[in-house]
This record gives C-alpha cells, sequence and structure tokens, in this order.
C-alpha cells in the first residue's frame, strides 16, 4: 500500500505530530507503514481491515500491554473511524530474520522466553476447568469449518475430536497470552520487543508456547532450551501432555486458514502437525 496524504495513517499521523516522513521499510506488511517525526522520533501506523482486529488490539493496549512496559510500543494516537493506531517505533532486528542455529537467534528465543514469563507470572490464575472448556468450544468450531470445506477424513476427525475432549475436560493455569507469540513479531536490540497484540487474552497459559513448538522448537530443540531457560522453568507433565492438544488446534488452524487464503505452505503445515498427532 502507498502512503498518501489522504491515508488514514499519515492523517492520523499529522494529527498528533504533525508533519512527518514516511520511511521505507520494507519489511513491514502493507497495513503498517514506519514515520519519522520533525525531531526524529520515529513511530508505526497500523491500519486493520477487520474492526474486530483493531478493537482486540486496542484493548489490548488499555488492559493488559502496560505489563510489558520498556518491551512493547506505547499507543500514542487512534483513530476508530479507520481503525488506525499510531504506535511508538521499537528499535532492533526482527527475530525471523537470522540465520537458523546463529547466536542471535538462541539469544532472542532465550529473551522471548524471559519476557513471556514475566507476563505469564504477573497475570496468573490458578488452575480451572472454565479455560478447557471455552478452548474446546472453540476448537470445535475449527474442527466443523475444516469439515465443512472437506480438508479431513473420519479418522482425522475423530483425532482431533479426541484432543478436543481432553481439552475440554482438563483443567490448565491461565494468563494474559499474547497468542501469536513467534519470532516474526519480536524484535532484538538493545532491548528484547513484542508487537502485534490483536489477538491478546486471557487463556490457557501453555497456549503461548504451542506455535513455536510446532513451528520452530521441533527442529531446532536448543531454542526450546533457551526459551524455557529464560522462562523461569519448563512445562511439566501435564503441560507437555496438553502442548499435545493444543497442537491439534494448531493443525485445524492451519489447514482452515490455509485453504480460505489459498497459502499452500500453511496448508501443509497444518498437514505435517496433523499426521505427528497421536
Amino acid at each position: 500500500m502507498i502512503a498518501t496524504s489522504r491515508d488514514p495513517r499519515i492523517q492520523l499521523a499529522h494529527l498528533v505530530l504533525g508533519t512527518v516522513d514516511v520511511a521505507v521499510d520494507p519489511a513491514l506488511p502493507p497495513r503498517v507503514v514506519r514515520l519519522v517525526a520533525g525531531d526524529g522520533r520515529q513511530f508505526i501506523a497500523k491500519q486493520h481491515a477487520e474492526r474486530d482486529r483493531y478493537a482486540g488490539e486496542l484493548h489490548a493496549y488499555g488492559a493488559w500491554v502496560t505489563h510489558l512496559t520498556g518491551h512493547a510500543p506505547v499507543l500514542v494516537g487512534r483513530d476508530d473511524a479507520t481503525h488506525t493506531l499510531l504506535l511508538t517505533a521499537l528499535a532492533g532486528d526482527r527475530a525471523d530474520t537470522f540465520a537458523p542455529g546463529s547466536p542471535e537467534e538462541e539469544l532472542a528465543h532465550h529473551e522471548a522466553g524471559h519476557v513471556l514469563g514475566k507476563l505469564h507470572r504477573t497475570t496468573a490464575m490458578p488452575q480451572g476447568g472454565a479455560v478447557g472448556a471455552s478452548l474446546a468450544e472453540r476448537f470445535q468450531g475449527w474442527i466443523d469449518r475444516a469439515v465443512r470445506a472437506d480438508l479431513l477424513d473420519a479418522a482425522e476427525e475423530n483425532l482431533l475430536k479426541h484432543h478436543a475432549v481432553i481439552l475440554g475436560t482438563s483443567h490448565m493455569d491461565s494468563a494474559i497470552c499474547h497468542l501469536d507469540y513467534q519470532p516474526r513479531n519480536w524484535l532484538l536490540g538493545d532491548t528484547f520487543g513484542i508487537y502485534d497484540f490483536e489477538h491478546m487474552r486471557r487463556d490457557a497459559r501453555v497456549r503461548d508456547f504451542a506455535r513455536l513448538e510446532f513451528r520452530r522448537w521441533q527442529a531446532a530443540p536448543h531454542l526450546r532450551t533457551a526459551f524455557f531457560d529464560g522462562y523461569g522453568r519448563s512445562p511439566n507433565d501435564l503441560e507437555r501432555r496438553l502442548l499435545e492438544s493444543f497442537g491439534a488446534i494448531e493443525a485445524a488452524t492451519a489447514l482452515v486458514k490455509g485453504h480460505q487464503e489459498n497459502d499452500a505452505a500453511l496448508s501443509a503445515h497444518g498437514r505435517t502437525v496433523l499426521s505427528r498427532l497421536t
């Protein structure tokens, strides 16, 4: 997307900051633009296409991102009509640009574990059945969507439903979770930064590990070790078993989203995770 003076992101920046320049940053997705104010400070303007995503991220900044002070952007402006947020820019390199096996990649996972551990401990609630029941209900919705799209055979459908039952009958800790916690949303510089809070909500604490487990750690277990060294403790036996069921969610959501968005790589990822479930 080319930012012009009529672009809602530029208009919001002009209103809050005055004159700004657009800084070319090819690493950013089209809905996000980097801006430089007259005093040299850098900002990020982000326009959501969906009202729910905008409302979710706006709520996260007001309710929970304060627990990540020093590790998250600061919200400096908003425009509800165009679903646009204006944020301070974090300094650093995106963690998904680090070479596999590099010290920078391992350090990013360690710092990611350290910061997430603080968030989880600060917002933790004791074990209860409500989180598992809610998860199982949402998971069943993904299974239904996969079935309607003819993405599962009968055995695969039954396997996913088996994990939905496990989740629905499990008691698990809850905490405020990022729910898209992976290197593309991390920055490593003088400090460790996180962004993209549109999915953030209270959920099963273990769920913040699932995307990393099934997209990164199984191929690079030293990154799992680095992460939990930073986090402060490793998952216990129950949490490791729950991760298997969270893998079932990962498989179903990847299959459905891959099908909807015609994303062959995401569909293949979902199929791979599904094939590893027991």
